[in-house]
């Protein structure tokens, strides 16, 4: 068992962790699982979940923001990223689907974006390539390309 002051203690360690980037349940857990006991652990992280500290769907729909935002992805890009942070599968397949509209615009921008830098160096069918390599769906690379 631990102590109040040391579950404070922490609980605070932790609470900076997610506070200084949001983290999801899994960062949070490989980061502290070798220096804290797994009880007091389990304890913290569900303390935090009931406050919203951590909240892996807000999670995924924060970084999916910030990736329509700020790069140029495929939605198997994105689901790749999310999963390699240890987030439930279901919840970002469940994310993906009630977003479905919006993410393929987004991809479809994505494409064209991809299309115009490379056009000046690439041909086309190569550029498909590359795309269909980057994981984009062909139906939306076929709907970039006629948009050109």
């Amino acid at each position: 068992m631990y102590t109040i002051e040391e579950f404070d203690k922490q609980k605070t360690k932790v609470l900076k962790y997610i506070l200084y980037k949001k983290r999801s349940e899994n960062e949070v857990r490989t980061k502290f699982s070798q220096t804290m006991d797994e009880k007091l652990l389990e304890d913290i992280i569900e303390y935090l979940k009931q406050a919203k500290y951590i909240d892996d769907r807000e999670y995924i729909r924060k970084t999916i923001n910030n990736f329509v935002a700020l790069k140029n992805l495929s939605i198997k890009e994105i689901r790749y990223k999310l999963l390699s942070k240890g987030l439930n599968k279901n919840d970002i397949e469940d994310y993906i689907y009630e977003n479905k509209e919006e993410l393929e615009k987004y991809e479809i921008k994505s494409i064209l974006n991809i299309i115009y830098k490379k056009s000046a160096t690439i041909e086309q069918e190569e550029i498909k390539q590359y795309l269909l390599k980057k994981g984009y769906k062909l139906e939306n690379i076929n709907k970039a390309i006629e948009q050109i």
